[in-house]
């Protein structure tokens, strides 16, 4: 049976507050209801993104008419094996010397991913982290994995120290696979990466799918491995801040 809990829904109360309820209120003398929405999720907000097990009927309703208000971009992230979410914002857009543009979503209390592309290829602050990690991107046309090949994850071990673990990736195309996020559909392409230790001796696979927008190659949506601890994460992208 499910107990409710708090739930970390990190550095988003501004964009609670302008969710579909933004334009509701009982009265010319009431507070408009967002702001008693605003205030019960409060009485939530204390746990992180790693801990806990969440209550679904914690997770904010959230509308389009109300993201179409947010001016930033944001991605909602999910833990699979416990249904503990967060509502990340993007701190950080660069390139580097490898392909790709490389992005970084953080929470209020400084939990992060990022991404290159759409691929994860870092976590902070959720235990057991990926350190850093390659990625199958070429920085031209779609997002997401471009080709086969190998991958090499380096995760944190729990003296502090890093362990390496190298994978044999090979991507195939679904094919279309349209999406759905927030009364929003997208055109997109199912893309899957399956991934094999290249280690003498080890056993085990990554699996990591992508929702990659046939028009603008954006990664709308994905499931992807976050280390041994961690598990499988899925992300979707709610607001672009354009």
């Amino acid at each position: 049976m499910m107990t409710p809990v708090t739930t970390r829904l990190a550095g988003l109360l501004s964009l609670l507050g302008l969710l579909v309820l933004t334009a509701c209120s009982r009265g010319p003398d009431a507070p408009p209801l967002q702001v008693e929405l605003l205030s019960n999720l409060s009485d939530r907000v204390g746990t992180r993104l790693s801990g806990g097990k969440a209550d679904p009927a914690a997770r904010p309703p959230l509308t389009r008419a109300g993201l179409n208000e947010i001016k930033d971009p944001y991605i909602e992230v999910t833990i699979e094996k416990n249904d503990v979410f967060a509502y990340l914002s993007r701190q950080q857009l660069r390139r580097d010397d490898s392909p790709g543009t490389v992005a970084v979503w953080r929470t209020e209390d400084n939990i992060s991913l990022t991404l290159r592309n759409g691929v994860l290829v870092a976590t902070r602050n959720l235990g057991n982290d990926i350190l850093s990690s390659s990625a199958l991107v070429d920085g031209q046309g779609a997002d997401g994995p471009a080709h086969s090949g190998a991958r090499r994850y380096h995760i944190r071990g729990l003296d502090n120290g890093a362990w390496q673990l190298d994978m044999l990736c090979a991507r195939r195309d679904l094919g279309a696979d349209p999406i759905e996020i927030v009364e929003l559909r997208y055109p997109t392409r199912h893309i899957q990466e399956r991934c094999q230790p290249s280690q003498p001796g080890r056993s085990g696979e990554i699996v990591n799918d992508y929702w990659v927008d046939s028009r603008s190659g954006r990664v709308w949506q994905s499931r992807q491995w976050a280390g041994p601890n961690v598990g499988y994460l899925r992300i979707r992208q709610l607001t672009t801040g354009g």
